[in-house]
Order: structure tokens, then sequence, then C-alpha cells
């Protein structure tokens, strides 16, 4: 038998491992530069549903459903093979619920060697010691997870109470970066949960992010004056690029009741594949283009590129704006009504 592993060496290896993290990570950041730069027909993000399926019910949500399998491994595969040669630079798993998908660690695993930058989006419900395990493994290199409100209601599940435990688990093992998502607008009495929320993040060392509720097109809910307040608020306990960015692409004028002058490039850029296997122009706007990821060419990319959307004004969706904002000053579009019709 081995002897004992000396304290010292075995923090040399999680240290030496948690370089190795930060190196990929560095590596495909220079490669989403690349693919930024390079060439306006390849997609910066795609957001990969592996399972409709929710073990939550929020009032507010319109993303999951309480029956649907997981993705068979097969087919996500397939669409992760069929994105990369897309010149695809990051991937978003979620869902529904990734984590109900037993086998994510292998998808995140397939993209990885890809050369993308690798994300989820999560309730956190189910997270636990083994899966951070598996997803360090995996090479995952960024987890949201989702807090509305400090206890669950019928308007949404995903309360502190319940997953603060999980907080703790990613402190002391996540290799990757974890980002606490609140949205705001979802009820004005619980406006101030978001702020306990925020600050409960920082005490774990997890970066905070804030969205304003959309409703089911993807446009803003109006927020209250309490719920402004707390906005500012939140921006002050957790600064980060990711509020500050997103304030300035378009959160402050739809907060203050103005519209959004922007190219959206949903359908190219940016790339919503739901459970079905089939590109759509963002969670919201299901319908538009239709088409399967596995016949998605680079004509496709070109024409949603120059598409016009009917909706972007008044858009709430921050990674829509986050990868169209590369673009803001190429091309003009063209209307939007030819992809519409053919939908």
């Amino acid at each position: 038998m081995s002897p004992p592993r000396p304290a010292d060496s075995t923090k040399t290896i999680v240290a030496g491992t948690r370089s190795s993290h930060r190196l990929g990570s560095l590596v495909s950041g220079a490669r989403f530069l690349g693919r930024v730069i390079g060439s306006r027909y390849n997609p910066l993000l795609a957001q990969v549903v592996v399972t409709r399926r929710c073990n939550l019910a929020c009032g507010y949500c319109n993303e999951y459903d309480a029956v649907s399998p997981p993705v068979p491994l097969a087919d996500l595969l397939r669409w992760i093979d069929h994105l990369a040669m897309l010149k695809t630079a990051s991937i978003t798993f979620t869902g529904g619920e990734p984590l109900l998908h037993p086998e994510l660690d292998k998808a995140i695993a397939a993209a990885r060697r890809h050369g993308m930058i690798v994300t989820m989006i999560t309730n956190g419900f189910r997270l636990s010691r083994s899966w951070i395990d598996r997803l360090n493994e995996a090479g995952l290199q960024g987890m949201q997870i989702s807090i509305d409100n400090l206890e669950p209601d019928d308007v949404s599940m995903k309360s502190l109470s319940s997953v603060e435990g999980k907080l703790a688990l990613l402190q002391q093992h996540a290799r990757f970066k974890v980002n606490v998502n609140s949205v705001l607008g979802v009820t004005n009495e619980r406006t101030q949960d978001v702020v306990t929320v925020a600050r409960t993040a920082a005490k774990y060392g997890l970066q905070h992010s804030v969205g304003v509720l959309h409703d089911h097109t993807g446009t803003l809910k109006p927020l209250s004056s309490d719920q402004m307040q707390a906005y500012e608020l939140v921006t002050k306990i957790s600064p980060s690029i990711v509020h500050t960015l997103n304030y300035r692409l378009f959160q402050k004028n739809l907060m203050n009741g103005k519209t959004n002058d922007w190219k959206c490039r949903a359908g190219a850029r940016y790339l919503y594949v739901a459970e079905d296997g089939k590109v759509h122009w963002c969670s919201q706007q299901r319908g538009y283009p239709g088409i399967p990821l596995l016949e998605y060419t680079r004509d496709d990319l070109r024409r949603e590129y120059n598409t016009e959307k009917s909706c972007s004004a008044t858009c709430t969706l921050s990674c829509v704006h986050q990868m169209s904002m590369f673009d803001r000053y190429r091309g003009a579009q063209t209307s939007h009504s030819a992809a519409m019709a053919r939908a």
C-alpha cells in the first residue's frame, strides 16, 4: 500500500489542476476572440437544451416541462460535432434543468475537446460533491446558478433557503467560475430578497448578476421604483463586468422606458438549439428559423446575420445582446419578414 500523500503534495496537485484549467480557459478565450475577428458568419454562442424536463415549476418560466426525457447522448454528440464544424466558439448547456441529464459531463467533455468555452445554467437543486467532481473532470469552465428569492413561492421556486448549502459546496470544490443570477420583477414583495441573495453570493466569494424579467416574448416587464433601487444596490454589492455590460448594452434604456436600437444577430452569432435539435432565434422566439441543427449551414448563418428581428427593440435577453455587440457596426440588416414567413 502506498503511504498517505502529504498534505502539501495534495495542495500542489490541486493548485496544478487549477492552473491547468486557467490555461485552458486562456486558450479558449483566445480562440473566441479569433472567431469574433476572423469572420461574421460563425456562432459565438450556442445555447443547447439537453432536456426540457425540470425538477421545479416556476410560474414565470416557459422553458420546461415535467415529462420530457433527456436528449440521447449520441444526438448531443452529433450536435456538438456540427457546431464545431460551424466554428462555434462557446456552448452553454441548459434546460429545463441540465443536471437531470445523467451524461451531461460527457457532453461537456466532448465540447471541450473541440476547444469551445463550455458553461451551463442550473437551478442548483441537484448539485452534489459527486456532480461537482464530474463537472471539474469534464472541464466545465463556468456555471450560472439561478436564485430569485429567499423562500420558494408559486412564482419562483429557485430560493436561497433551498440551495445555500450548494453554494458552500461550490466555493469549496468547484474549479470552474460560478455566477449567481437573480431575476428582478418576479414579485414586488420579494424585491429585497435579491439584495440578500447578492450579499450571500459575495459571502461565498461568488459573482452575482441580475436580470430583468421578460414576458413570454422576451420583452421587458417594467420594474417598479423599489425594484429599480434594488438593482442599483445589487450592482454595488457585486460590481462586475457582467453588470456593467448588460446595463450599458440594454438594461439602462429598458428600465427607463426606452427602446434599444441594435442589430440582433440571433440565428447567426447566437443559436438556441431546442431539445428537438432545431435552431431558433432564442428561447422566447421559437419557430424562427426552425431548421434542424444538423442541416444548418453557413448560408443559414449569413441569412440570419443579415435579418432584422422585429422583437429586438425591447428584448431583455442578455446572452443575445452580448453575442451581438461585436457586430454592432458591421453590415445593415434586411427585413425579418422572409424568415418569419418560412417558419
